[in-house]
C-alpha cells in the first residue's frame, strides 16, 4: 500500500487479520503477544478460546480493536477491505502484506519474523517450506481450480493459488484470465481441464457438487481438495507438499 510503518520494536500486543499469518505468529512463538485474532483464524485451535475475537476478515469489530489497543496490526491487502485499514491505520500501526506467488510467502515470513523480534525461527520455517517442496512430486496436465458458484468462479493468473498450482506442475485452465473470474454455463464448456479441484474454503464444496461438475468435465477428473494447502501462505506451507504428493490423480 505504499506506507510506512513505525511502531515500538518488538511488538507486544499484536492483532491478527488473516488466519494464515496468524498461524505464522504461532509458529513463530508469540503465544504472549498476539492478543486478538478474526473468528477464522482457527489455528491453533486454542486460541479461538484464548485471544478475542475481532471480527471476520472482511467485517472487523472496530469497537474491540479499540479495547484491545494494540502496538500492532498485521493484515493482507486481498483478504481485509480496504476501508477497515484505512480507519485503523488513524489510529495504530498496521503492517500489510500482499503474496502473490510463493517467493512472496517467503518474503512476507522473513518480514514478519523481523518485526517481530524472531528472524531466526522464520528462516527455519522457510528453509523447512523450501526443502519440503523440493520433495513434491511434479504433475502434469491442466487444472480448473474452483472456488464458488451461483455464480461459478474460479482462481485465474496474479493469484497465490495460480502460483501453488505452477509449483505443483499444473497448468491453469484460467491463466488467461485474471483473479477469481466468475464463470458462466457456456465459459465452463468452453474449457477442457484434465482435472477439476473443488476447494473446502471460502464455498465449503461438497460430493454432491462434485457430482454436478462432472455433467460439465465429463472426461476430466474431479477432485474435493483442502483449500488451505493451496491458499494459506504462512507456517501451513511446511505440510503442503506432503498434501500435495498424497492426492490422488488416477
Amino acid at each position: 500500500m505504499g506506507n510506512r510503518v513505525e511502531f515500538n520494536f518488538p511488538p507486544k500486543r499484536i492483532i491478527s487479520l488473516v488466519p494464515s499469518q496468524t498461524e505464522l505468529l504461532h509458529s513463530l512463538g508469540l503465544e504472549d503477544e498476539v492478543i486478538g485474532i478474526t473468528k477464522f483464524c482457527v489455528y491453533p485451535q486454542n486460541w479461538k478460546r484464548e485471544k478475542r475475537i475481532v471480527g471476520g476478515t472482511k467485517k472487523l469489530h472496530l469497537s474491540v480493536i479499540d479495547e484491545l489497543q494494540p502496538d500492532l496490526i498485521i493484515g493482507n491487502k486481498e483478504e481485509n477491505e480496504r476501508e477497515d485499514i484505512l480507519l485503523l491505520q488513524e489510529k495504530y500501526p498496521v503492517w500489510m502484506s500482499n503474496v502473490t506467488t510463493l517467493q512472496d510467502a517467503y518474503d512476507m515470513i522473513y518480514q514478519v519474523g523481523n518485526i517481530c523480534e524472531r528472524s531466526d525461527r522464520a528462516t527455519k520455517i522457510v528453509e523447512l517450506i523450501q526443502n519440503t517442496f523440493s520433495q513434491l512430486r511434479k504433475k502434469e496436465g491442466s487444472a480448473l481450480y474452483l472456488i464458488w458458484m451461483k455464480p461459478w468462479m474460479g482462481v485465474a493468473s496474479d493469484t497465490f493459488i495460480h502460483s501453488i498450482l505452477s509449483e505443483i506442475g499444473f497448468v491453469n485452465a484460467l491463466q488467461s484470465k485474471s483473479r477469481y473470474p466468475e464463470l458462466s454455463e457456456s465459459d465452463l464448456e468452453n474449457l477442457n481441464p484434465d482435472y477439476v479441484f473443488l476447494s473446502s474454503e471460502p464455498y465449503p464444496f461438497k460430493q454432491k457438487h462434485l457430482d454436478k461438475v462432472k455433467t460439465y468435465f465429463p472426461k476430466a477428473k474431479g477432485i474435493l481438495v483442502d483449500g488451505e494447502y493451496f491458499s494459506w501462505y504462512g507456517s501451513r506451507l511446511m505440510k503442503a507438499p506432503e498434501y500435495f504428493n498424497s492426492l490422488d490423480l488416477s
